[in-house]
């Protein structure tokens, strides 16, 4: 299959799943084992395909990310700046975790098995949450202390282990601490932002600088498709959580862990 092809479809998959509670990650090495898209490249691939994603983020919020962009008044700009300090501040613990694990994860975790497993145990737990009755406290990302966010960005470090999704870790956590449905989605958006600059900058020049002119087309095809498809489904999810909940991506988590545990250890195997 062309490296071309194999782009394109790495990079729908991811612009589908990035902010969907279903992991992002998990479906890429899926779909690079199927596709036999594997290696160091594929690696780095399969994390600055997603800052593509992330980027949609800052276009489609882009009213309330850029304080200086419109007319605001002095208060409504500090209020933008305080959502990106909090952002910054909750994204610390997964720099300092992640970066002391990065290796060891790539090396050891990055394997179906793993996002089988991670797949199915945070299915029933998104199902679990969503069943819970919940006491709502904060109804606007403005509403988030500087500890909480840094309490959600300590949950986002599960996200490390692939197949748990970074959305549904954060989303989760953020509701469990008594953010409304839509204040936690729209806070997982905000707080990917530094969190996939830094793993895409981190990635990038780990194993980027001895990519070649072919690899970088591919990955610049698959940057682009994920921006583009993800723009769109933020438009679909932002609207999706108003009238409904997060069960039915739980089901979809065990249905397709169970899947992929049977693909790979018991077909191939």
């Amino acid at each position: 299959m062309s490296d071309f092809l194999v782009a394109i479809i790495l990079g729908i998959t991811e612009g589908i799943t990035e902010f969907l509670p279903i992991s992002s990650t998990g479906h890429l090495i899926i779909l690079n084992e199927f596709l036999s898209f594997t290696g160091k490249f594929a690696i780095m691939f399969d994390v600055v395909i997603q800052l593509g994603a992330i980027l949609s983020v800052v276009v489609y919020f882009r009213k309330k990310l850029f304080p200086f962009f419109y007319k605001r008044s002095k208060e409504e700009k500090l209020q933008v700046w305080n959502l990106w300090f909090k952002a910054v501040a909750g994204v610390l613990p997964a720099l300092a975790i992640g970066y002391v694990t990065a290796d060891f994860m790539e090396e050891h975790l990055f394997k179906p098995e793993v996002v089988a497993f991670s797949l199915i145990i945070w299915g029933v737990f998104l199902i679990i949450v969503e069943r819970k009755v919940h006491n709502i406290k904060i109804n606007s990302v403005h509403e988030l202390t500087y500890r909480l966010a840094i309490l959600i960005g300590f949950i986002q470090c599960l996200a490390i282990i692939p197949g748990t999704s970074r959305s549904a870790a954060t989303i989760i956590g953020a509701m469990l601490l008594g953010a409304s449905r839509s204040v936690a989605a729209e806070f997982s958006f905000f707080l990917a932002i530094p969190t996939m600059v830094a793993a895409s900058g981190y990635s990038f020049l780990k194993h980027g600088v001895y990519m070649t002119a072919h690899q970088s087309l591919v990955l610049a095809l698959g940057f682009v498709v994920s921006f583009v498809v993800a723009l769109a489904v933020i438009a679909f999810f932002m609207n999706y959580i108003r009238k409904h909940d997060f069960k039915l991506f739980g089901y979809y988590r065990i249905i397709l862990g169970i899947f992929v545990l049977v693909y790979f250890c018991i077909i191939i195997k």
